[in-house]
């Protein structure tokens, strides 16, 4: 006799296929720097320059959100297995991209798309690793974090929660990343600082109306399973 599938819920299955997405082009993403406008003003108030930021902090906080979303719909051990799960596509990609490098160009393909592709792929081993790293260790700590505040106040103050744990885990992200990545190459005393000054922000700005968001929608994905 056949044993019934576990049903698994719509927003389970919804969300891991949108978070392995997400861990994919932000590696991507991350190649462009993108100038933060009034924000930059931020900067010279702590001593360094206007602020920039690697533009995979988009796609990157869309993955906290997810992950804090999994946490409060489905429990934390769920949401980790979700971060740990999203090794397989960061590793996959990082493969084909290093293959993708290596293979020889077509001779009809335009020269400066060429080059740009090129330089895009041939990302160092120090980057590479330090993204993977970076990943870990700050999406693991976001669901920690996350899960630990629930169990400390209860179901409430969602946003404090979701923002709380978002803007730790991105200070942790930016000194592993830049570290692993960067140390010895050049001085990124300023680098860290403008990094973590501008991923904070943009975390206590996105995360906490966004987790409403995947909460809310989670909530009625889950009203039947698949």
């Amino acid at each position: 006799m056949d044993t019934p599938a576990r049903a698994i819920p719509r927003s389970l299955f919804a969300y891991s296929i949108f978070y392995g997405g997400m861990v994919c082009i932000a590696g991507v993403l991350g190649n462009k720097q993108v100038a933060l406008g009034p924000l930059s003003a931020l900067g010279p108030v702590f001593g360094v320059g206007p602020l920039a930021v690697e533009a995979g902090i988009f796609a990157f906080l869309l993955l906290v959100v997810v992950s804090s979303a999994v946490a409060e719909l489905h429990g934390g051990a769920t949401a980790n297995k979700l971060v740990l799960f999203g090794f397989v596509p960061l590793i996959v990609s990082i493969v084909l991209s290093w293959i993708v490098h290596l293979l020889p160009a077509s001779p009809d393909m335009q020269p400066a798309n060429r080059d740009a592709i090129q330089l895009i792929l041939g990302a160092t081993w120090r980057i590479w690793f330090g993204g993977i790293v970076a990943y870990g260790i700050s999406q693991t700590l976001n669901v920690t974090i996350f899960s630990w505040l629930k169990g400390r106040e209860g179901a409430s103050l969602l946003w404090l929660r979701a923002g709380i744990a978002s803007m730790l885990s991105q200070i942790v992200d930016t000194f592993l990343f830049a570290t692993i990545a960067f140390f010895g190459v050049f001085p990124i005393g300023e680098l860290l600082i403008g990094q973590m000054i501008a991923k904070v922000t943009l975390s206590a700005l996105l995360v906490p109306p966004l987790i409403y968001v995947f909460v809310g929608l989670g909530r009625r994905l889950d009203r039947r399973p698949l």
